[in-house]
């Protein structure tokens, strides 16, 4: 049985979560849950929360991991969420041609007025966003260019932009991907206690709503470096007629 493999490459305070459960929820699909975080840890030295037990519990050798993305797999669709940061320089790019490639952005001034409650003082780096701008360029240069999904539009309307993203992947959509029960999953990292409580409460996607929490001052310049590659990637994301109907 021929497995498609999907990397879904996002930053931090995404949907990615949401995602990965509504993937999860299809009979014929399983999940792994940012396979390269614990080698990112283990490189970068960053103390982020829960590091000493996701070093203890988690692969931290980039090499093995890679074999686990790309070998045997008994399910018809192997659905890995990504960190975009996650995949350092020092890890090999060969293995991405055999994948097929889908990106997660979010209007940053959304994504980081959430990811500075976790993380007071981002970088550019944390966001994921320049990795994803050069990742792209990566991808298209092997003929890989991913689908890109605005998370915003996913709220909107899940069904017609899941329904969009399983045609472009040539599989058929499953209505299963709406819902899932609430809860934790075997499948989540060790780093779930830290992040996961929304999702772990949700049954669905929650309808995307405007925030009115406004960036913090010492966020601001980041906030317009982040804008400026989101630009980039949004210029890109799919698009459904039906995606804003609601």
């Amino acid at each position: 049985m021929k497995t498609l493999r999907i990397a879904a490459w996002s930053g931090p305070r995404n949907i990615s979560t949401a995602m990965m459960r509504s993937w999860e929820n299809r009979s014929d699909t399983c999940v792994i849950d940012e396979p390269l975080y614990a080698h990112y840890l283990r490189v970068t030295g960053l103390d982020h929360p829960g590091r000493e037990e996701v070093l203890a519990h988690h692969d931290a050798n980039w090499k093995t991991v890679i074999k686990q993305l790309v070998g045997p797999c008994e399910y018809s669709v192997f659905y890995q969420k990504h960190m975009t940061h996650h995949l350092l320089p020092n890890i090999s790019r060969d293995w991405l041609y055999d994948i097929e490639h889908l990106f997660l952005i979010r209007e940053p001034r959304e994504m980081l007025t959430s990811l500075k409650k976790q993380i007071p003082h981002p970088t550019l780096e944390d966001t994921g966003l320049p990795q994803q701008v050069e990742l792209l360029g990566e991808l298209k240069a092997i003929g890989k260019t991913p689908l890109i999904l605005d998370s915003k539009d996913v709220l909107e309307n899940p069904e017609a932009m899941l329904s969009l993203t399983c045609e472009k992947l040539g599989i058929r959509f499953d209505e299963a991907m709406l819902s899932w029960p609430s809860g934790s999953r075997d499948s989540d990292g060790t780093w779930a206690t830290h992040w996961y409580a929304s999702v772990n409460a949700s049954t669905g996607f929650e309808a995307w709503k405007p925030k009115e929490e406004q960036v913090p001052a010492h966020l601001k310049a980041l906030c317009l470096e982040c804008e400026a590659l989101y630009c980039v990637l949004k210029e890109e994301k799919l698009e459904s007629q039906n995606a804003t109907e609601v």
